[in-house]
């Protein structure tokens, strides 16, 4: 495994009562163009299973836990996600699968673009082609 390849972004948290975890643009490596969330996966499926070319994303389990696996040209890697105020840094070109997500798994995504299924790279092989140019 290659762990340099896992870019783990933390957010400053406040903490008196309760625990106030902060996303501000000016400090992530993007600027927020749309924000999701995965819950409910009542079949306990895998996730994922593609690479994008251009927009980059910011992980953050919420609730439960994620076991990740990430490739990037400079190699392959898998951590596991399971922190609210710590996700992981997905750049442009990197081939990410969500495994281990049960039901109540709350999983937030921030994403540097708006929607756009071209900009997704669904084959493996393709992926792997891509990244050795």
């Amino acid at each position: 495994m290659n762990d340099s390849i896992i870019k783990l972004i933390k957010l400053p948290v406040i903490s008196d009562d309760c625990k106030l975890a902060v996303a501000e643009n000016s400090k992530l490596p993007f600027e927020i163009k749309r924000v999701y969330y995965i819950y409910g996966n009542e079949n306990n499926l895998s996730r994922g299973f593609h690479a994008h070319k251009e927009n980059q994303q910011i992980l953050f389990c919420l609730r439960g836990s994620v076991r990740m696996i990430i490739e990037s040209a400079e190699g392959k890697s898998e951590c596991t996600l399971a922190n609210p105020s710590e996700g992981i840094f997905l750049d442009q070109m990197v081939w990410h699968e969500m495994h281990d997500i049960d039901e109540s798994t709350i999983l937030l995504v921030i994403a540097s673009h708006e929607y756009d299924e071209l900009d997704y790279i669904r084959d493996h092989q393709v992926f792997i082609d891509l990244i050795k140019k």
